[in-house]
C-alpha cells in the first residue's frame, strides 16, 4: 500500500509539472474493487503477486516501450486486433467508465491502456445484445476501464491492459472478471501509474464525439508499434 502510495504522488507530480509521457495532464484516479462476482483475491496485484494474469488460462503477455507517440494523422501498424501496446497518440481516450458506442481511433485508446486502463472490446457482428449489455455493466461508471465495439476482431470479447491480453467467446466468462482484477490500475504492469484516465483537451479528443475508428489497411507509411 506504502508503495503505492508513493507511485500515485510521483505520478501527480509528474503530470501537474512536466505532463510525463503524455502531453495532456489530469489528475490520478485510484481504481475502486472491481466488484467482480466472480473475482477473488487471488488475482488481485501485490508486492509478492505483481502479474496474476499468470494464473488466468489464454492470457497473451507482451512487453512494450511506453511513451512512444506519434501525431493524430498518423497510424500505428498494430500487430494484433485489437493492440495491447505499442506506439499510440499523444492524446489518450477518456477511460473512466466510459462506454463509447461507436469503434473509436485505435492510437489514442492504446494510450489509456499505458495509463492503466482496461480496454474492453466486442465485434458487433459476433455478440448479441445481451452480451453488450453484459460488458456495459462492467465498465460503465468504473475507473480505469472502457469499452467500445471493435470490428474485425478474432473473437467476440477482448478484453486489453498494456501488454496484456485476453480473447472469449463470451461475455459471460469468468476470465474476464478475473482478468480486470488482475490488471485495472496494475501498478506493476502499467508504465504510467496513477496517471489520468480524464478527457482533458476536447478539442483534441471529444468524448462525445471521438475520432472513429479506421478499419482499412494503414499502408506502408504506418509505424511500427516500436515507434520511429
Amino acid at each position: 500500500m506504502i508503495r503505492y502510495a508513493r507511485h500515485l504522488a510521483l505520478a501527480a507530480a509528474c503530470v501537474a509539472l512536466a505532463g510525463c509521457a503524455s502531453e495532456q495532464q489530469g489528475s490520478p484516479v485510484v481504481a475502486e474493487s472491481s466488484g467482480a462476482s466472480s473475482a477473488d483475491p487471488g488475482f488481485s496485484p501485490t508486492e509478492d503477486n505483481q502479474d496474476p494474469t499468470k494464473k488466468i488460462d489464454g492470457v497473451l503477455a507482451i512487453e512494450y516501450e511506453g511513451a512512444k507517440h506519434v501525431k493524430p494523422t498518423e497510424r500505428v501498424a498494430y500487430d494484433h486486433k485489437p493492440p495491447l501496446g505499442g506506439a499510440h497518440d499523444a492524446v489518450w481516450a477518456p477511460c473512466n467508465g466510459v462506454v463509447y458506442k461507436k469503434a473509436v481511433r485505435t492510437e489514442n485508446l492504446v494510450h489509456s491502456l499505458e495509463h492503466g486502463a482496461v480496454w474492453l472490446t466486442y465485434d458487433p457482428d459476433k455478440l448479441d445484445e445481451d452480451g453488450v449489455a453484459a460488458l456495459v455493466k462492467k465498465v460503465n461508471g468504473k475507473p480505469y476501464t472502457v469499452l467500445s465495439p471493435y470490428p474485425g476482431q478474432p473473437k467476440a470479447v477482448s478484453v486489453q491492459s498494456w501488454g496484456r491480453q485476453l480473447q472469449v467467446d463470451s461475455a459471460d466468462d469468468k476470465r474476464v472478471d478475473q482478468f480486470i482484477q488482475a490488471t485495472r490500475a496494475n501498478q506493476y504492469l502499467t508504465p504510467e501509474p496513477g496517471a489520468s484516465c480524464d478527457q482533458i483537451d476536447p478539442d483534441r479528443f471529444d468524448q462525445d464525439n471521438p475520432p472513429p475508428f479506421d478499419p482499412s489497411d494503414p499502408g506502408p507509411g504506418a509505424i511500427p508499434p516500436t515507434g520511429r
